[in-house]
Order: structure tokens, then C-alpha cells, then sequence
């Protein structure tokens, strides 16, 4: 069987169909882990009272090989179901089969969708504190957004930024409790309501300011700053899948309690699923799950 995507539901599933004994192949286009890899600290993963979410990520990976699963780059590009029921799974450099498979590719960021911002990708704008907040040590920041991602995001950076002001759109935080207690007691963070960025400045090497609009007072306003933090929800990594009919029309992935979408053989898991909550226990558990239903189906096949 085939996993596609080695966050901690694909490790998860890797680790229960080869403790089967099942021959596991796990694809990612990237380093195992997936966000995890851009979280500062884990504080609610049970075992550990914090954890650095590389360290995570390298403690699952190292779990998920114990019984022989084994991990390969590949960006899939398209999944096909062949006569005799076969997954066919083509990356953009190789071809692989399977009896079944689970698709565990996540989801990503949401862009803002204003000018400059695609212009000053890496040069002022990211999705990644953990990744990038070393280069705007000791300068003003801003990040967009109200949710436990910005509000995390945003107390991580002000360990090293001058300041940090969270644009929200609305007159209150969707975080966690807990998350926004810690914020609002944090002297380096301010709060900017009911406003929304509408253009990323700069001077054509690196983010120089945003201009912001007050939906409330309508009033336009500059504002001088180094760096763009976006955190403005989520959206499904689901577009080699699109034509398989598993997706809703939001692309999210439907399935039932067991993890199944509907083409037999085919499982989701993790944030890509249709689902309320998207944390690293709940990827876990969705890929214990799905890697047993895996060896089940497997199984029945030989009837």
C-alpha cells in the first residue's frame, strides 16, 4: 500500500499497516513531518509537556520505519484506478501500484490574495514564523489573522522581533483561550481591529509597509513595517485527486468513520479530510484508523 504524505497521519498509517506486516511505501514532496516542521512548540501532543516540532516530527519518522515502511520523494501528479482495482499512483518522475491507498497530503495556507503579495514571497511575506523569523530580528512585524496559527505565530516571534501587531478582521480572536490570554499579556503584541490588508509595499527588493482598511470607520491608513506574517486559514492539498469524486466543492476529502472515501481502497486522513478539528492527535488518530482499515481491506481481498 501506498501513503501519500509523511506528516504525523501519514507516519501514523505507515507505522500500523507495516506493524501488519503490510509492504508500505510513504510519498512526500518534502521532508517528513509536514507542518510540524514550521511549529515552534507542540504543547498538547500527550507524552510530552513541550516538544519542538521538528523533534516531533523526527521521533515519529523514526517510529513510523521500525517495521520496514519505506520513504521516497515524490510530487504525485495523478491517481488512476485500473482494471483490476489497482491505485496508480505517477509523480512527476516515477509510476508506482497498489493494492490500496491513503491519501494524507494536508492542507496549506491561504494567500490574502492583494498586490505584492505574490511579488514579495520570501522577501517580507511568509507563511512561517518558525521558518523566517530570524531575518526580522529586532524590526516591526505584522500578522494577518485572528487564529490559533497567528496568535501562536505571532508570541513566537516577538522572542525575537522589536514588535508584532495582529491585523484581524473581526472585533475578536477565533484562538484558543489559553492562546489569546498569553497574547494579550504579551507587552511586544498590539491589536489592530476590524481591518483588513488591502496592498503589500515595497521598494522593490523587500516589504517596506501594507496599506489597511478599517471596515468599520472605513479609514485607509500606511503602515511602515519589515514583514508580513499570513495566517487566513486553510485549504485542502487535493488537486492531483480532484477526478477520483471524493472531494466536496471545496476540494476537503469525504469520508466515513473508518477513514474510507468512495472508491473502495482509496482511505483520507488528517487535514485533508472533511472535518471540525485539524491537530496532530487528530492525524494520528485518523491514521491508526485508516492503517488498520488498510490491512482489513486488504485482506478481504483475498476472499
Amino acid at each position: 500500500m501506498i501513503v501519500i504524505g509523511a506528516g504525523p497521519g501519514g507516519m501514523t498509517a505507515a507505522l500500523y499497516a507495516s506493524r501488519a506486516n503490510l509492504s508500505v511505501l510513504m510519498l512526500d514532496r518534502g521532508i517528513y513531518g509536514g507542518q510540524m516542521n514550521n511549529t515552534a512548540e507542540v504543547e498538547n501532543y500527550p507524552g510530552f509537556k513541550s516538544i519542538l516540532g521538528p523533534d516531533l516530527a523526527k521521533e515519529m519518522y523514526e517510529s513510523s520505519t521500525q517495521f520496514d515502511a519505506e520513504y521516497a520523494y515524490g510530487n504525485v501528479e495523478k491517481i488512476t484506478v485500473a482494471a483490476d482495482n489497482a491505485k496508480i499512483v505517477k509523480t512527476d518522475s516515477d509510476e508506482y501500484a497498489a493494492k490500496a491507498l491513503i491519501i494524507a497530503t494536508g492542507s496549506q495556507y491561504k494567500k490574502l490574495g492583494v498586490p505584492g503579495e505574490d511579488e514579495y514571497g520570501g522577501r517580507g511575506v511568509s507563511y512561517c514564523a518558525v521558518c523566517d523569523g530570524a531575518f526580522f530580528r529586532d524590526r516591526e512585524v505584522i500578522v494577518v489573522g485572528g487564529g490559533d496559527s497567528a496568535i501562536e505565530e505571532g508570541s513566537y516571534l516577538t522572542q525575537l522581533v522589536k514588535k508584532v501587531d495582529v491585523v484581524h478582521r473581526r472585533d475578536e480572536l477565533r484562538a484558543q483561550k489559553i492562546l489569546q490570554d498569553r497574547a494579550f499579556a504579551n507587552p511586544k503584541i498590539d491589536f489592530t481591529w476590524d481591518t483588513i490588508v488591502t496592498e503589500i509595499e515595497g521598494d522593490g527588493q523587500k516589504v517596506t509597509g501594507v496599506k489597511t482598511h478599517n471596515k468599520k470607520t472605513g479609514q485607509d491608513t500606511e503602515v511602515s513595517i519589515s514583514g508580513v506574517f499570513i495566517y487566513v486559514g486553510v485549504e485542502p492539498m487535493t488537486e492531483p485527486f480532484q477526478k477520483l469524486g471524493i472531494t466536496d466543492e471545496e476540494g476537503w476529502i469525504k469520508t466515513n468513520e473508518k477513514m474510507e472515501t468512495a472508491v473502495s481502497g482509496i482511505f483520507a486522513i488528517g487535514d485533508v479530510r472533511k472535518k471540525e478539528l485539524r491537530q496532530i492527535t487528530t492525524a494520528v488518530g485518523d491514521g491508526s484508523i485508516a492503517g488498520q482499515g488498510v490491512f482489513s481491506y486488504i485482506e478481504s481481498l483475498k476472499d
